[in-house]
């Protein structure tokens, strides 16, 4: 099996749409899942595009994909790659799919003079936290996600208006 990567095009939208499911499926949260095609590939491959997508492939059929895009480190004054999604079908686990993926956008970071790549990990998926050990990623246990979103992310949003703030 030989993996490959590649970036992906605008006719990958139904291909991405399919893993995006599929990893969902797998973290069990399909019930989260709201977006729509049409609305992903204007993100996605539009004027203003606000995230990459690369599509893994093992023995030329696509078997996984890695959504990210850049963030920025104040203390180091660089900009970095935030994985947002890393997914492999499960078929094509232990095929070298996933280090190949993060592989690439390790390059990709170096490359863009990146200071770091990161990404979050559910901490139920021990399979997952062990291989990306494996590969030299340390755990960040003193931070905590934190997240607005739905009707707190609108109600913050609409107090910008009365604090005189410029946005």
């Amino acid at each position: 099996m030989t993996p490959t990567i590649r970036p992906a095009t605008a006719d990958d939208v139904p291909l991405i749409a399919r893993l995006i499911r599929a990893l969902a499926e797998y973290e069990k949260l399909a019930h989260e899942v709201r977006f729509d095609e049409a609305v992903l590939r204007e993100k996605l491959f539009g004027p203003r595009p606000y995230a990459e997508v690369v599509i893994g492939e093992v023995d030329g059929t696509p078997q996984g994909f890695a959504l990210f895009f850049h963030n920025f480190s104040t203390f180091e004054g660089k900009p970095g790659i935030y994985l947002e999604d890393l997914f492999v079908q499960p078929e094509a686990r232990g095929s070298g799919l996933g280090k190949a993926l993060l592989s690439h956008l390790a390059a990709l970071a170096v490359e863009r003079d990146c200071a770091r790549l990161e990404w979050s990990v559910l901490d139920w998926n021990e399979p997952a936290i062990g291989f990306y050990k494996s590969l030299g990623a340390k755990l960040m246990d003193e931070w905590t996600v934190m997240r607005v979103d739905g009707p707190a992310l609108a109600q913050l949003g609409a107090q910008a208006g009365n604090i005189g703030a410029n946005v």
